[in-house]
């Protein structure tokens, strides 16, 4: 770069010097400069200028050349600036303006993308940026327009957002450019608003749409030409259409609404309307209240009145749930009969009345009938517990058959010794003995031990105790004498029992519309035992139910993305029968019934339990218990503390399209496709063979991060083409080339089935 301010050329000075003693005393020196140079060096020239001017130039390094001017008439500053311009520019070079009002004179290419002045400019040839704000045309159009007038060193770009025009070019260039963009950023569109009596008017708008859009000039030679762009807008609150667009089509589409408008009119009209999302019927008690009629023989009859002679035993089974309407002021038929029936078949709704019933009805179904959002609910049911248990105890028995006997029993004490005493004893005087003596004197004994219901009913009971005793536990028995026994049991049991269960259920379902969910088991239960009335038979009542995960739920879209749920949750299970004499099962069961209002995606806590429950028991026997030491041996210890910590979370989300039903299908299919990986790494997951072989479709992939899209190809070029066995071996190999499509697409690896890559 250089720098210069002064003059260095001799050449120019001398020239300069000639000049000026060559003019009158009485003008002003110092107003008047005359240029006249014939190959001089561009930089020469540069330095010159500054001194004339009284400017600060900064050159560029790839400023070079020589330049020539010739006046023929002294200059003032300001017309000797507006030469010295114009003089780089027919060089390729600018003069760009840069910060403490000096300027950088550099080639005219790329400096567009150099930083310069924005807004007018005082010299023609000066290089600026302006911005043009379009008030009428879009930015897309006029710079298709103004792109051809832009210099070879300029540069114009469109602002979409704003709506405006960026131009990078000489002022004088600039200046041709406004006076384009005035000519032609005016509104010459005409608009008309048109007021319909009978047709409805989303129906009116969507057939001028399609035939302004369509065009009338796909018929050929003679066909006329097609109507110029303009745009269609129904007015749904006052039935009315607006038409924006040139004045000529505008009309001709005004008279068309108003005829069709005109033919409306005419008398009573039936018109089927299919039914896309919603239930026909569900909807029609909707639409029958409307028009003030519910069903029944009146809609038979009027239903064949409005055939005209047609067959009357054909109009019950066509019309089983038809419904007629008077002009008697309840509904909105208030001129001529209204019918409105549905059919079964093909989920739709069939109205028979005037032009404008037909309206409005056809508004109501329009606005009900739409894809509703879908919501996915999701539940997570965390439940930790803890419980530990400690039991200790000793059990004495000591009796006789002449003194009585002496026990020490507790409830919470397993085995219990008082029953096996009991299938011992019931054992031992179950026992006979006969002996017979023979001639010879020999003494023959013989035992013969039998059970009764008594005996029979103690063993059981001592086997029980035996098979539900837990921890460990010892005992003794001995004689004591002829008569005598003495037995001791002592048990000590310690549990220690953790528990974390944590359940996700899920459900998908429309909005505003109930949907559950369960996994469980349907288990019978005892409600009542009853006998004939003979006395003789006994039969017992049952009832089923249901015990596991279950959620019911029903949510509500919000205007703001809200959503309001009306849920159900509970979690059951079988803890066991209430006691070994009574089968009857206990059912635990947590259950939250709310209404709440979560935002979409977001997680919400239901609510929970924190429970901590500690039970010390002691059973000791009287005063032998209070005995230093020795009394410890007449105590029956145990000690029982149970933590639970239950909370239930639900999440909802809202799928609005279908890209976001598939963005969560693979999502799930993904997670449970890497379970089953990490169980067999090395086989293709049973799922993916399922899907593809028996569905015969693509198993559908989440995309990640990691992903490259290829812009072009399309989903079903990567996928290889099924082949039998046989067809695999006998066909050469082959080289499949995609063809390229205006699609985006993920490309991964597929992986062939077994049976093909073997051949």
């Amino acid at each position: 770069m250089t720098i210069s301010r002064f003059p260095s050329a001799f050449l120019l000075r001398g020239a300069a010097l000639a000049l000026a003693l060559a003019v009158p005393l009485a003008s002003p020196v110092t107003a008047q400069q005359t240029l006249n140079v014939r190959d001089a060096d561009i930089r020469a020239f540069i330095q010159d200028a500054a001194r004339v001017t009284g400017r600060t130039f900064i050159i560029d390094s790839r400023v070079q050349g020589k330049v020539s001017v010739v006046t023929d008439r002294p200059l003032s500053k300001s017309e000797y600036f507006e030469i010295f311009l114009s003089t780089l520019r027919a060089n390729g070079l600018v003069a760009v303006p840069s910060a403490g009002g000096a300027y950088r004179i550099q080639p005219a290419d790329g400096a567009a993308g150099q930083p310069s002045s924005v807004g007018r400019a005082a010299n023609r040839n000066q290089f600026v940026t302006e911005v043009f704000r379009l008030r009428s045309i879009d930015a897309a159009s006029a710079l298709e327009t103004l792109r051809p007038l832009v210099s070879r060193d300029g540069s114009v770009t469109a602002n979409r957002a704003g709506n405006s025009i960026v131009v990078a070019d000489y002022a004088d260039n600039i200046q041709r450019i406004r006076q384009v963009i005035g000519r032609i950023d005016r509104d010459s569109a005409a608009t008309e608003m048109v007021m319909l009596k009978n047709a409805g008017a989303r129906e009116i708008a969507t057939s001028l749409q399609a035939l302004v859009g369509g065009g009338a000039g796909g018929g050929g030679e003679g066909a006329p030409a097609a109507m110029a762009p303009a745009t269609v807008v129904p007015i749904d609150s006052s039935n009315a259409i607006a038409i924006r667009g040139d004045a000529g089509t505008v009309a001709r589409l005004a008279a068309m609404a108003r005829d069709l408008d005109r033919q409306a009119a005419s008398g009573t009209e039936i018109r089927v309307f299919w039914l896309e999302h919603a239930d026909a019927e569900k909807l029609l008690p909707v639409l029958q209240q409307l028009v003030g009629q519910g069903g029944g023989t009146q809609a038979v009859e009027a239903a064949a009145a409005v055939g005209k002679g047609g067959p009357q035993s054909a109009t019950p089974a066509a019309a089983p749930s038809a419904s007629v309407s008077t002009a008697s002021g309840n509904g909105i038929a208030t001129r001529g009969p209204a019918i409105v029936t549905r059919y079964e078949g093909a989920n739709a709704i069939i109205v028979a009345a005037n032009s404008d019933v037909q309206r409005m009805l056809g508004e109501t179904i329009r606005q009900i009938d739409t894809r509703r959002e879908q919501v996915l609910v999701e539940a997570i049911i965390v439940e930790i517990g803890d419980s530990a248990a400690r039991q200790l105890g000793v059990q004495f028995l000591l009796g006789s058959t002449s003194t009585g006997f002496a026990a020490t029993n507790y409830s919470n004490a397993n085995p219990n010794i008082l029953t096996l005493a009991g299938a011992y004893a019931s054992t031992e005087l179950g026992q006979t003995e006969t002996t017979v003596v023979a001639p010879d004197g020999t003494r023959t004994t013989t035992r013969t031990t039998e059970n009764g219901d008594l005996s029979n009913t103690l063993q059981q009971a001592a086997v029980d105790s035996l098979l539900n005793a837990t921890g460990g536990f010892g005992g003794v028995a001995t004689s004591l004498g002829q008569n005598g026994i003495f037995g001791a049991i002592i048990n000590a049991v310690r549990s220690d029992t953790d528990s974390n269960i944590l359940s996700t259920p899920s459900v998908m379902t429309l909005d505003n519309q109930k949907a559950s969910i369960l996994v469980g088991q349907d288990v019978p239960l005892t409600t009542g035992e009853a006998l004939s009335q003979n006395f003789d038979n006994q039969f017992r009542t049952v009832q089923r139910q249901n015990v596991g995960i279950q959620l019911d739920v029903k949510p509500q879209i919000n205007a703001g993305g809200a959503i309001k749920l009306f849920l159900r949750q509970e979690v059951s299970s079988i803890a066991g029968p209430v006691s070994s004499n009574n089968s009857d099962l206990i059912i635990n069961k947590r259950e939250i019934e709310t209404t709440v209002t979560v935002d979409d995606g977001e997680i919400l806590a239901l609510g929970g339990l924190l429970d901590d429950n500690e039970r010390r028991t002691i059973e000791r026997i009287p005063f032998l218990s209070d005995i230093p030491l020795l009394g410890e041996l007449f105590k029956s210890r145990s000690r029982s503390r149970a933590k639970t910590n239950l909370m239930v979370f639900i999440r909802p989300t809202i799928l609005r399209s279908k890209a976001d039903a598939q963005r969560m299908t693979a999502q799930r299919y993904g997670y449970i496709r890497g379970q089953q990986l990490l169980g067999n790494p090395d086989a293709e997951p049973s799922l993916d063979a399922l899907v593809r072989d028996y569905m015969g479709a693509v198993p559908p992939v989440a995309v990640k991060p990691d992903d490259v899209t290829v812009e072009g190809v399309p989903q079903a070029a990567a996928q290889p083409p099924q082949m039998t066995p046989s067809q695999a071996a006998a066909s050469p190999p082959q080289v499949l080339t995609p063809q390229v499509r205006t699609s985006t697409s993920v490309v991964r690896p597929v992986v062939l089935p077994p049976s093909a890559v073997q051949q």
